[in-house]
């Protein structure tokens, strides 16, 4: 006699045998049948989120530094749309997650209860494929085509909303290993016309290559840093990155700029762009006067590798075919610059310390803003480390994006730099960062203002701003005081006003298993 299980305890058998083990969550009543699954499965880790932009920034975290995905469990259609925001900076990253998005069972929809909404037209913007099984019969196969979907084009969101009928229904358990092989089976890459690229680049007297995605690996930096030792190329990064390889013993380059007038003077000083893992840039919002098209007039533009692909050996394979030697050292020398002393703390003196104090193979999750360019100049040449950016540029993302990478790296120090307004969007996550004792280090920009919205607010032509304009970009009345906060959720926070406080604090949270929070008042 065959033992029937719930279909719950199906998709969690299905999840596992594709290799995801971590389910970020915030479950409610339709998705209690999958708590139940998940408890009875020894192998899925359940990281519990008190706000749905936790959970979804978590996995996008998780993604980016496994390289495979968690999944993400949602309560109905108010629960996904409370972590859209993140699930679109995770797309925008290129990060494989699998959402599972309870549903009110199917005879009960036409009811339409207080939570019901269309969950699908919820879930298209922000993913990149959507399935619903229709019977239980159909949660294996479509919870195997998720991961695999996740996992395509570099890594992408998948969503699957689960009806709490087929969840709670009971069926055999499904030969799971066939249907896990016939998934994994691949179309082969499209290669790119290498001889006409570099036929291309020998021409061009300018040649720029700009990196993203995959280019910004430390195997694919070291491709690109033999193209830059013989040819003398500028290389950029894109402006925002999802995992970018820097520190000691990696090609030391720079972002894109942010502003669209200077990134298309930077892209004036090229004959030839070639894309390796980015996208064409385009200017981040549109200005009054000012460019959008930040492309210059009749440059030449060819793509090495498309977003989403794999690049290190593609850029091994053009270095080959144009005789570079082999990858060189890196130009810099390896330093640890002095603690930053009888200094003002500012996010420069910050930085400074922070690249004397880094320690190897950290990950920096960077949400600092305005507060971002000291730090990532400081650390160009400090120990090696990977940079996680805010790619899709809706801010709340830090919090969670370090909380995921923590738990997917737990031998790795994480350190989050954040402003103090994006950190206000989901501040819960220090609550998950102390009940998982998870590694992570957050040092808060606490400057009272939503400084990147002032800038903004000058660069539009808004007009010169009164009481009113001005109080709505300020965030100082009443204070908030991180600390005080990160205290009350479990986390070790300090408040400090000066470089040297800042120092001793830092040394100690970096020495010091658990999480910490330095609120740093500039």
């Amino acid at each position: 006699m065959v033992s029937e299980v719930t279909g719950a305890d199906v998709l969690v058998a299905a999840l596992d045998a594709c290799g995801v083990d971590t389910c970020f969550t915030n479950p409610g009543t339709s998705e209690m049948h999958v708590v139940s699954a998940i408890d009875r499965h020894p192998r899925m880790r359940a990281v519990l989120g008190l706000f749905e932009g936790v959970v979804t920034g978590a996995a996008d975290g998780y993604g980016r530094m496994s390289g495979k995905p968690a999944c993400t469990l949602l309560h109905l259609g108010p629960g996904l749309a409370n972590g859209l925001a993140n699930l679109h900076n995770a797309r925008r990253a290129g990060s494989p997650v699998v959402n599972i998005v309870g549903d009110h069972a199917t005879y009960h929809r036409h009811l339409d209860a207080p939570l019901t909404s269309d969950i699908d037209a919820l879930a298209r913007p922000m993913s990149d494929w959507v399935g619903k099984p229709a019977t239980p019969a159909d949660i294996a196969p479509m919870t195997i085509e998720a991961v695999r979907q996740a996992n395509s084009c570099g890594g992408r969101v998948a969503t699957l909303i689960l009806p709490a009928d087929c969840a709670w229904a009971s069926l055999p358990m499904p030969g799971l290993s066939s249907l896990v092989e016939a998934s994994t089976q691949t179309s082969p890459l499209e290669r790119p016309n290498l001889e006409a690229i570099a036929t291309a680049f020998q021409q061009a007297k300018r040649p720029m290559l700009l990196l993203g995605g995959e280019g910004v690996s430390e195997e694919s930096l070291a491709a690109a840093a033999r193209l830059a030792a013989k040819f003398g190329i500028k290389t950029f990064a894109e402006t925002f990155n999802r995992r970018w390889a820097r520190g000691h013993g990696r090609l030391p380059i720079q972002p894109l700029p942010y502003l669209a007038e200077f990134a298309q003077a930077t892209l004036s000083e090229c004959d030839l762009l070639i894309l390796a893992g980015a996208r064409c840039p385009v200017a981040f919002f549109a200005y009054p006067g000012k460019p959008n098209d930040i492309m210059p007039e009749g440059l030449a533009c060819l793509t090495l590798a498309a977003p989403g692909t794999p690049c290190s050996h593609i850029l091994s394979d053009l270095a080959d075919r144009l005789d570079c030697p082999g990858a060189p050292e890196t130009s810099l020398a390896p330093s640890r610059p002095s603690l930053a002393a009888n200094k003002s703390l500012s996010q420069d003196s910050i930085g400074q310390s922070l690249a004397a104090l880094l320690p190897d193979n950290a990950i920096i999750v960077d949400e600092g803003c305005t507060n971002s360019f000291a730090p990532m100049h400081h650390t160009v040449n400090a120990a090696p480390h990977d940079w996680l950016q805010l790619t899709g540029g809706s801010i709340g993302c830090g919090l969670p994006l370090a909380t995921g990478a923590a738990t997917a790296c737990p031998g790795q120090k994480v350190i989050c730099i954040h402003g103090d307004g994006g950190a206000m969007y989901t501040i819960q996550a220090l609550w998950t960062q102390a009940r998982e004792r998870l590694d992570v280090v957050t040092i808060v920009f606490a400057n009272r203002a939503y400084a990147v919205l002032n800038f903004e607010l000058a660069r539009v032509g808004a007009g010169e701003p009164g009481a009113k304009a001005r109080s709505m970009l300020d965030i100082g009345n009443p204070e908030i005081r991180f600390a005080d906060l990160a205290v009350s959720m479990g986390v070790k926070g300090v408040r400090v006003d000066t470089i040297e406080a800042f120092n001793k604090v830092l040394e100690a949270a970096l020495s010091e298993p658990g999480p910490h929070l330095i609120e740093a008042v500039i």
